[in-house]
């Protein structure tokens, strides 16, 4: 096992490190066996990372260093360095959310500051193959935040009012809600539009396309695009 950093700029040289080392010479050299695909897997290139790193929080609803304050995110990205996805934040409060703030949250614990990982993600390079990019750490700016905040109090308005089902992709600048859930039968409990309780799939917080595009092209500076 590996000693969780103790400060950021051990964090950082680590992470340095791992890059243009493929997946699977990471997972060799932590003894750990490199799946043919993330169909069955989905979780386990940030397990890889965070295994390299020495993150803490495993599986815990913390930050993955929690003594440095800093979320670990692994990004897939194309050839272009783009994000292929969207990045899950957390779940998603859908009761006992009253007095909930934004400054209280969980989610902008979670994404106060952010130590971004870019790996290849294009499916026609084989998953043991593709490569670890160089990492950023991140924490928005005084607009990011201000976004942000302006997303997950419109989102989370609609879950007080139990107009959960009324939420779609469009809504959210630069957050989205979206049903995490292994299948459809993983039902928790919410509330409806006469407050009754309700059961619905889970929700998530995600991070859009757009705006971690946003972030990786000003750091690496990348070509822009709002595509």
């Amino acid at each position: 096992m590996i000693q969780p950093p103790t400060t950021e700029a051990q964090l950082l040289d680590r992470a340095c490190s791992l890059a243009g080392f493929s997946l699977k010479e990471l997972a060799n050299e932590h003894h750990l066996i490199c799946p043919l695909n993330l169909k069955k897997n989905k979780g386990w290139v940030g397990m890889l990372l965070e295994t390299c790193l020495g993150a803490s929080a495993g599986s815990k609803a913390e930050q993955d260093f929690q003594n440095l304050g800093i979320e670990l995110k692994s990004i897939p990205i194309n050839h272009a360095g783009k994000p292929l996805e969207t990045t899950f934040v957390c779940v998603a409060p859908l009761t006992g959310v009253q007095g909930l703030t934004w400054e209280n949250s969980h989610i902008r614990n979670k994404i106060s500051r952010v130590l971004w990982i870019p790996v290849e993600g294009e499916k026609e390079i084989p998953l043991c193959e593709r490569r670890v990019g160089m990492p950023m750490i991140w924490q928005p700016s005084e607009e990011e935040e201000r976004q942000l905040k302006a997303d997950w109090e419109e989102l989370m308005e609609f879950i007080v009012l139990g107009k959960i089902h009324d939420i779609t992709a469009k809504h959210g600048q630069y957050l989205q809600l979206r049903p995490k859930a292994a299948n459809s039968k993983a039902k928790t409990e919410a509330y409806g539009k006469n407050g009754e309780p309700i059961k619905t799939l889970p929700r998530g917080f995600y991070l859009r396309t757009q705006f971690t595009g946003q972030i990786l092209a000003r750091h690496f500076s990348l070509p822009s695009s709002t595509t």
